[in-house]
């Protein structure tokens, strides 16, 4: 009796179900290869922060530039996440829109264990750090620049993500321009007043961005304030800065009295 040799399909190797398999796209070299993020084209400016005796003050203006065309002037640059942290967005907005709905899913999927922890505002940064420096290595980065800032568990956080995955934490953080401008003079402010209240932290952000207005031009009058404290997560509506205050030579003009 002859026995005929079966051979039994191995999982993978067989398609039961005569599916039609899709194809791999081919290279076109008239459509060019694949491409990836060189420029950024919408973007937002400076982002600035500095935490005071009892948690965490931002600020942003509310610009997108579209190239140096100041195109949109009432988008949110500072979104929140969970209920203690806030995160706001220098550099290509499309870029941080991509980084809110991975967020949001991050935050969705903490909340569906269920097992009595939420996310820090420590662990947002730490997992930014890491989502920047990944598109770094495959030379597609999400070209923005990061704070993160939040409270919980009585302590405040403050910290900054670039587009390479560069990550510290410090008192005082600022972005794009406000590095140059605004940074001397949150420090100045900090070291004349090391415990300021909330009051006098929104009132020196305010003044900041008032500077950066006059100063940048890829900067708006219309700005946002958020605070992360004992009370929780706030981020304000539109405010529009007092920029009619022209009296910067009254001082020169009295020292040339003097003369």
């Amino acid at each position: 009796m002859s026995h005929e040799h079966v051979n039994f399909p191995v999982y993978g190797q067989v398609d039961y179900f005569k599916q039609q398999q899709p194809q791999q796209p081919q290279y076109n070299p008239h459509l060019g290869g694949k491409q990836k993020t060189l420029d950024p084209i919408v973007t937002g400016t400076s982002v600035i922060a500095i935490k005071y005796d009892k948690g965490v003050v931002m600020g942003s203006d509310m610009l997108l530039s579209y190239g140096t065309l100041a195109r949109f002037n009432t988008i949110e640059r500072m979104k929140k996440f969970g209920g203690n942290t806030i995160v706001g967005a220098s550099g290509e907005y499309s870029d941080f829109q991509s980084i809110t709905n991975i967020l949001d899913d991050l935050v969705t999927d903490d909340h569906c264990m269920d097992d009595g922890t939420k996310l820090t505002p420590e662990e947002i940064w730490n997992y930014l750090a890491r989502l920047l420096y990944n598109g770094r290595n495959r030379g597609n980065p999400l070209w923005n620049t990061l704070v993160v800032m939040g409270y919980q568990g009585g302590k405040s956080f403050l910290g900054k993500v670039d587009l390479v995955g560069t990550c510290f934490k410090d008192d005082i953080i600022t972005t794009g321009y406000g590095s140059h401008i605004a940074l001397p003079l949150l420090r100045k402010a900090r070291d004349e007043n090391p415990n300021m209240n909330l009051e006098q932290a929104k009132q020196l952000i305010q003044d900041c961005l008032r500077v950066l207005f006059y100063r940048d031009g890829r900067a708006s009058k219309k700005i946002q304030i958020s605070v992360a404290g004992e009370e929780g997560i706030e981020i304000s509506g539109p405010i529009e800065l007092d920029t009619f205050h022209w009296n910067s030579g009254e001082a020169a003009v009295k020292n040339f009295s003097q003369v």
